[in-house]
């Protein structure tokens, strides 16, 4: 995500993302408040056709596609084999049947966050591992959820594993990295200039520029197909207590996730509007490949009032805040939806059929307008 959450979710590692990529992203929420393991409700999802499960244990998250759309690349506490578990997320690629598992991160420190260069030959993604080869530690558990802003910096490296490549080096959470479809700009998140806001580079690092000012937290951004616009997530404290709030978390490097509206804007951080504005946890926007509505993760079909464990479904809305429709409605957690390029699928992450508390795993279908 990316938050999430990219929570991009996006994020903590263990999580400890946004993730947000979550990740930004992102999961992140429904794991730090998962229970026992959820039960597919079997209702119907007239969006999604054939869908597949790719992953089987561990926590699986912000699965995105290739430009080709013949692989994913997406964060994971399970090894190639299957088997080993580690404590905090690594970056994979697999085939779209879910086999061909590889990792691409070092297997230090932890990420976040991974995206394909156009060619399929790289991949994107943030790690801590230049501040520690170990997990980053888990935030204090509280009634409200928060995310570590942790050390992370943006990389890239070969899908081989080699010639890895350091894009940023400011002290803080550089994340929640993504890559404009015509391969030119990457765009993330980062706290270098005392917020959390969102930033352009070029794809090699150079000629930096902030889009977002407000004050609050801005990220989970993603390019439109056309490369014209971002969607992103953001929270910006209305009233003085709220202000209050959010910087004294930020001096202890996290933040709450749990009032994230859905924003677009020109890709030079001109012409901003609110697409969502339901006071709810908002997070996780990508176009729809026409690039005219919005796919993304809420907890809007929790009512506000509950008290156990909230519910994040997929949502779809025209870019203009019109027309919203809920597109899943199975399981405790779904985030981090991408369209392949084509159109024709959606990758997302969901706990449905979980077989252990906290499980996330990657599903794909095919994508029914």
């Amino acid at each position: 995500m990316r938050p999430t959450f990219s929570v991009h979710p996006s994020k903590t590692s263990i999580p400890n993302l946004l993730l947000f990529s979550l990740l930004s992203f992102l999961l992140l929420w429904n794991t730090a408040l998962a229970g026992e393991p959820s039960a597919t409700q079997n209702q119907p999802e007239p969006h999604l056709a054939n869908i597949r499960q790719l992953t089987f244990l561990g926590k699986n998250a912000e699965a995105y596609f290739s430009a080709e759309g013949d692989r994913l690349v997406y964060q994971s506490t399970v090894e190639p084999d299957g088997k080993t578990l580690r404590s905090c997320y690594q970056i994979y690629i697999m085939d779209l049947d879910g086999t061909n598992v590889r990792r691409v991160s070092l297997g230090l420190g932890g990420t976040t966050c991974g995206y394909f260069f156009p060619g399929g030959r790289r991949v994107l993604f943030s790690s801590t591992h230049s501040v520690s080869q170990f997990c980053p530690p888990v935030p204090k558990r509280t009634e409200r959820y928060r995310w570590a802003l942790d050390d992370y910096d943006i990389f890239s490296m070969n899908i081989g594993g080699r010639d890895l490549q350091r894009l940023t080096s400011a002290k803080g959470y550089d994340a929640e990295a993504t890559i404009s479809p015509d391969g030119k700009t990457i765009v993330f998140t980062s706290i270098r200039d005392g917020d959390l806001d969102v930033y352009t580079m070029d794809i090699d690092g150079k000629n930096l520029k902030r889009l977002t000012q407000e004050v609050g937290y801005d990220g989970g951004a993603f390019f439109s197909p056309d490369n014209k616009r971002i969607v992103y997530r953001a929270h910006h404290p209305k009233n003085d207590e709220d202000m209050k709030a959010y910087r004294d978390l930020l001096t202890q490097n996290l933040v709450e996730p749990s009032n994230l509206e859905i924003f677009i804007m020109n890709a030079d951080g001109s012409d901003k509007k609110q697409v969502t504005d339901n006071g709810r946890s908002n997070f996780a926007p990508f176009f729809t490949p026409d690039g005219k509505r919005i796919i993304y993760s809420s907890n809007l079909s929790t009512p506000p009032d509950h008290q156990g464990r909230p519910s994040f479904h997929l949502h779809i809305i025209n870019e203009d805040g019109t027309h919203p429709e809920q597109i899943t409605f199975n399981g405790h957690f779904n985030s981090f939806p991408m369209f392949s390029p084509d159109g024709k699928q959606l990758v997302w992450s969901s706990d449905r059929n979980a077989a252990n508390p906290k499980e996330f795993n990657i599903f794909l279908a095919d994508w029914v307008p």
